[in-house]
């Protein structure tokens, strides 16, 4: 038995080596740093391991997290406009009220946040994702009505990734009633996205992959879906008004109610 416990908590330090270690540095710390930085000044924090710290409803002054170990970090009512997560490790991180506007999050990993701190998912805490390059992003979780407008979101991968080691409790991902208008989702993976009544109007959708999407009263007027897959998505309710590129359209055969939403 004593060789099974060691061969067990073995594999747990093991498993989980990333977030084992110590935050290099403490949230007194990084607060103090933050009000003494002047005007023109950023801090940096690029690799630093900044993990499961209460960093709620400080102002980051547009500082560096590239690359940064972020992961389960309360970052409620936090400032990050400008700032530079590309590459940050943002898995389960909290982003109630989080703003993002402008940000660099090109390769990071957002996977499952908390986005909400009730189940009504109240769109005064939706987070602000307004104009932030999120090129190649790992994205999956709850992100009800959020403010994506004008954001680069080429080659994304919002899809389903499996287990993950926690409790499962969404299997897909949710942009229900989000803000995409003007976005740019060339060739992002969306498949089982749902989008039921986003404003996607002018959005950017050449290659994107809407398989199994439900874009169920979803505002298409004016994007360009040159390319786009959607087999076996729901278009019902769907406006495609001034749709570009609507005749290079992938899977409308097996797409549902399309015919409905062309009329």
């Amino acid at each position: 038995m004593r060789g099974v416990s060691f061969a067990l908590s073995l594999a747990l330090l093991v498993a989980v080596p990333r977030f084992a270690a110590a935050a290099d540095a403490t949230v007194s710390d990084i607060a103090r740093q933050l009000h003494a930085t002047q005007a023109g000044q950023h801090l940096d924090f690029a690799d630093k391991n900044l993990a499961k710290l209460d960093l709620s409803d400080l102002d980051f002054k547009a500082a560096g997290f590239a690359r940064a170990n972020l992961f389960g970090a309360d970052l409620s009512g936090a400032n990050l406009s400008g700032s530079d997560l590309s590459g940050a490790m943002l898995d389960r991180v909290t982003i109630v009220g989080t703003s993002f506007l402008r940000a660099n999050l090109a390769g990071a990993s957002l996977l499952r946040p908390s986005v909400f701190s009730t189940l009504s998912q109240n769109a005064t805490e939706a987070p602000n994702f307004k104009q932030a390059s999120m090129r190649g992003i790992r994205m999956f979780g709850r992100f009800t009505r959020a403010d994506f407008s004008g954001a680069d979101l080429t080659d994304a991968t919002c899809a389903p990734f499996g287990k993950t080691g926690f409790i499962e409790h969404i299997w897909r991902t949710e942009l229900s009633g989000a803000n995409l208008s003007g976005a740019n989702l060339t060739r992002a993976d969306m498949t089982h996205a749902l989008l039921t009544f986003a404003d996607l109007r002018g959005a950017n959708l050449r290659q994107v992959i809407l398989k199994d999407a439900d874009l169920t009263g979803a505002d298409l007027r004016g994007a360009d879906m040159t390319g786009a897959d959607v087999s076996g998505a729901d278009l019902s309710g769907a406006r495609l008004q001034d749709v570009v590129g609507l005749e290079t359209i992938k899977g409308k055969a097996e797409a549902l109610n399309m015919d409905k939403a062309l009329r």
